[in-house]
């Protein structure tokens, strides 16, 4: 009796051992390096001073949602989840308390994580410093404002499961349609929603909106996909912010800094790998030029306006000002983002890959809502480009929206 007890004391401070066990400098890096690639930052640091302590509003269509503290904080963040709490939001979209979470956090994603890595993410998180911030709640339309509606959209539109690796594809594919398809999410804001903002599957990575913005299409498409460009430009787009054929706009602007900047050569490779290898869905629409009259004025305004820095034929200075020929962006079946770059202006995103900024000023106070459909329909169907007709009504649409 004596000699069980003894085993039974030993298993037991063997046990607490491995519980009290802190995670290994490579398991932390590992999981700072997912969080980077997942752009975690971006959505859960609303206050600069305070990263990751949440309470950044993320606008959809149905209300407004609050990201969570992820520091550990006790009483406000995730110090006290334990890992099982952790791999059950990520993969499965259930928070602590068993309600379920809006699909405005990626878990359709991150589900597709092997435990082992979510595991490494919590690690890192747990390594935070520690900010006491509770974020308002979502403030949602009803029905939505009950989370019991998310276990129907689950039921209808989650599919939990890892990524399941092509064995016809190379270990560097694979690698990336992991990233991609998990962890970094890229389908979350370039894939089009339903009526129920689930992803479109059969127009996967066919652009959507996005406050405002259009996240341009990255699958195959001629004229406003990824063909033109090959593996090598999407990974110095990723890593920079620009390349030879465009510059990153103002929400990808925050992801190259914030997530894809940070991503190791390999990784960041494996993922324009992965891109470059998506075929073309969707058609792309079957566009009518402008009339001559329309296409006439907008070089007028093209001219008076836009030629100091993209030069009459459009070249601009690559990796300074972006070319409009062949520009993806700009072609674009919608021109949100075209409008909003127009109205705002834009700054181009600097890294420390490409220091050197460059700006464009906005025009909203200086063209009529006709002189910016009219440039806007000259830049997007001139030097070989195509795309359907914008209208004065849907650049004051534009307009009042910001």
């Amino acid at each position: 009796m004596r000699a069980i007890l003894v085993c039974w004391l030993l298993c037991t401070a063997f046990a607490c051992g491995e519980a009290r066990a802190e995670p290994s400098a490579e398991i932390i890096a590992r999981g700072k390096a997912l969080a980077d690639t997942g752009d975690c930052a971006s959505c859960h640091t609303a206050d600069p001073t305070k990263p990751f302590a949440g309470g950044k509003r993320i606008d959809t269509s149905f209300g407004g949602i609050y990201s969570p503290n992820l520091t550990p904080d006790r009483d406000t963040g995730i110090g006290e989840w334990s890992d099982e709490e952790f791999y059950r939001a990520l993969r499965y979209g259930v928070a602590r308390n068993g309600s379920r979470y809006y699909p405005a956090f990626p878990y359709p994603n991150f589900t597709k994580l092997i435990r082992d890595d979510i595991l490494a993410i919590r690690a890192y998180l747990a390594t935070l410093t520690p900010f006491r911030n509770a974020p308002p709640p979502a403030e949602l339309r009803w029905p939505l404002n009950y989370r019991v509606v998310m276990r129907g959209w689950n039921f209808l539109f989650f599919r939990p499961g890892i990524f399941q690796p092509n064995q016809a594809k190379s270990p560097q594919w694979n690698r990336g349609g992991y990233l991609v398809e998990g962890v970094a999410h890229c389908g979350t804001c370039h894939t089009p929603k339903n009526i129920f903002g689930a992803d479109k599957r059969a127009q996967a990575f066919g652009g959507g909106l996005v406050q405002g913005m259009f996240a341009p299409r990255l699958d195959a498409a001629a004229r406003s996909g990824l063909k033109s460009w090959s593996a090598e430009d999407i990974a110095e787009y990723l890593q920079s912010g620009r390349n030879s054929h465009s510059h990153a706009g103002e929400l990808m602007s925050e992801v190259v800094v914030n997530s894809t900047s940070k991503i190791s050569d390999a990784d960041v490779r494996a993922i324009a790998v992965y891109l470059k290898d998506l075929p073309a869905g969707v058609p792309e629409p079957v566009v009518t030029p402008p009339p001559p009259a329309q296409m006439a004025d907008g070089e007028k305004a093209y001219r008076a306006a836009c030629i100091a820095c993209h030069e009459a034929d459009g070249s601009g200075a690559p990796r300074i000002y972006p070319p409009l020929p062949g520009n993806a962006n700009l072609q674009s079946a919608d021109p949100s983002s075209t409008l909003r770059v127009i109205l705002d202006g834009a700054e181009t995103v600097t890294t420390p890959r490409a220091p050197n900024a460059g700006s464009m000023p906005a025009y909203a106070a200086k063209l009529s809502d006709r002189q910016i459909a009219d440039v806007t329909n000259f830049i997007r169907n001139s030097w070989g480009n195509a795309a359907p007709l914008v209208t004065p009504e849907q650049v004051a649409k534009a307009r009042k929206a910001k």
